[in-house]
């Protein structure tokens, strides 16, 4: 993280704590002053971006228990020597994934995923990699997320405009149109290009 960026390490920090000293607290007063410094953490991210503190804190401090990081799935599936990129309604383009919904494991989120997104039946077949996405992509959230690259085979299906996409195509790594990059970067898609063409891969951690 970036000295600019010290501030945000903080704030995260301070909802982490209160999150769970109001999980595992019992004295009322100590659970008000659980309650401030949450508070002040959702009022540090709103000043520092300019977010409506309302909205920072439906994103940022929802949640009961200890803190921990959310999971991103993405989807790298090739046909030849090109890769399936999605693209947005702002025109940008990602590789198809998304937050893992609590009631499926991160193959199933895999598989839905890209079922919404490019209407494509998958098979998961190998986990490429696991990064914490604050090293890879930007801007950096207020939570800490993993994301997960899981190369993928294609078995049927097609692509049908959605509320989350509006065209699929694939693309060859010297050929990649504007990429949302808090999403998906070039080196990401890098990655998965070396991935599929390795002989035999070893999952890369962070």
């Amino acid at each position: 993280m970036e000295k600019n960026e010290k501030w945000l390490q903080w704030a995260v920090e301070l909802q982490g704590l209160a999150q769970a000293g109001l999980y595992y607290g019992a004295d009322k007063f100590d659970l008000e002053r659980y309650e401030r410094i949450r508070d002040i953490s959702a009022e540090m991210i709103s000043y520092k971006s300019e977010i409506p503190l309302e909205k920072v804190k439906e994103l940022f401090c929802n949640e009961v228990g200890y803190q921990t990081p959310k999971l991103d799935t993405r989807a790298a599936i090739f046909q030849g020597d090109k890769i399936l990129l999605v693209q947005e309604s702002n025109g940008t383009w990602s590789m198809p994934g998304g937050w893992v919904d609590v009631d499926v494991s991160v193959k199933e989120n895999t598989i839905k995923e890209t079922k919404e997104e490019a209407g494509l039946d998958v098979t998961a077949d190998l986990v490429i990699a696991v990064q914490d996405r604050d090293k890879h992509n930007t801007p950096i959230y207020a939570s800490k997320i993993c994301k997960v690259f899981v190369l993928c085979s294609a078995i049927g299906g097609q692509f049908e405009k959605n509320t989350e996409t509006i065209d699929s195509g694939y693309f060859g790594l010297d050929e990649l149109p504007e990429l949302s990059l808090d999403k998906t970067t070039k080196e990401q898609i890098a990655m998965c290009f070396d991935a599929n063409n390795a002989e035999h891969w070893t999952t890369l951690l962070d």
